[in-house]
C-alpha cells in the first residue's frame, strides 16, 4: 500500500483525496510551469517547531528570486506579492481562513490540506463535516482559490511539514485600526486581507479575538 491510500485508510472519517483528483477543481489548481525549486536552499535551512506551527508571512531571501519575479508578473498580472512560509508539526483543522485572492502553496514535505468553500458559510457558521482533505505530495505547488477555506497544513509524519506560502502583499499583516463592522462578513476580518473562522476548541485564537464560526467535529489527520 502506497503512502496515499495508507493515509486514506487510516482517515475514513473524511472524504480524503490525492491532490491530482477531479476533486480538487473546485477548489483550486496545480501550478507546474514555474521553479519553485528556487525557493528550497532557504527553505531546507528552516527549522520545523516541536510544538505548534510557525508562519512567517514575507522573507527576504525568497522574494529577491527569479521565480518570484515571474510569479509576480504572469501569475498576480503585477500586483505586488509576499513569499513566506508555515512550519509545524499541526495535525487538526482549528480554524478556516479565506484571502480575496488566491494563494500559492508549495509543498517542501508530503503534507495534507483540509479544505471547505466560501460558499458554505451561512450566518459566520460553517460546519466541519463539509470538509475534505487533500494529499499534496512534495514538491507540488498548488493554487488555493480565494473562495477556498483553508487554514496550516497537516502533518503525515512526526516530523512535521514545511510549506511556502504565497499571497498579495500585505496578507497576513496586522490590521491598522479596529474596523466599524458594516456587515456579518466584518466580524471574521481577523489581520490584513484574513477573514477567519476559529472552532470553539482552539481556545488560544478565540482569545486573540477570532470569531467562533466552526461546529461540528475539530477535525484530525491520522497517518
Amino acid at each position: 500500500m502506497n503512502k496515499f491510500e495508507n493515509l486514506r485508510t487510516l482517515n475514513h472519517h473524511i472524504p480524503f483525496y490525492h491532490v491530482n483528483d477531479p476533486a480538487f477543481a473546485s477548489y483550486g489548481n496545480i501550478i507546474d510551469n514555474y521553479n519553485f525549486e528556487e525557493l528550497n536552499p532557504y527553505m531546507e535551512n528552516t527549522e520545523i517547531p516541536e510544538e505548534g506551527n510557525v508562519y512567517v508571512p514575507s522573507v527576504t531571501e525568497m522574494e529577491g528570486t527569479a521565480v518570484k519575479e515571474q510569479i509576480q508578473s504572469h501569475f498576480y498580472g503585477e500586483l505586488p506579492i509576499q513569499i513566506g512560509y508555515c512550519n509545524g508539526v499541526n495535525s487538526t483543522l482549528n480554524g478556516l481562513e479565506y484571502h480575496k485572492g488566491s494563494e500559492i502553496n508549495y509543498a517542501l514535505t508530503d503534507t495534507v490540506l483540509l479544505l471547505g468553500k466560501l460558499q458554505s458559510i451561512k450566518n459566520n457558521q460553517y460546519d466541519s463535516s463539509e470538509i475534505e482533505a487533500f494529499f499534496i505530495p512534495k514538491g507540488t505547488a498548488v493554487e488555493l482559490y480565494g473562495t477556498t477555506l483553508h487554514f496550516a497544513p497537516c502533518k503525515i509524519s512526526d516530523k512535521g511539514f514545511k510549506v511556502v506560502v504565497i499571497l498579495p502583499a500585505g496578507t497576513n499583516q496586522p490590521l491598522n485600526k479596529e474596523m466599524d463592522k458594516r456587515t456579518k462578513e466584518d466580524s471574521l476580518l481577523f489581520m490584513k486581507n484574513k477573514w477567519l473562522l476559529a472552532h470553539p476548541d482552539r481556545e488560544v485564537l478565540i482569545n486573540r479575538g477570532a470569531y467562533p464560526g466552526i461546529k461540528g467535529e475539530n477535525i484530525q489527520i491520522y497517518y
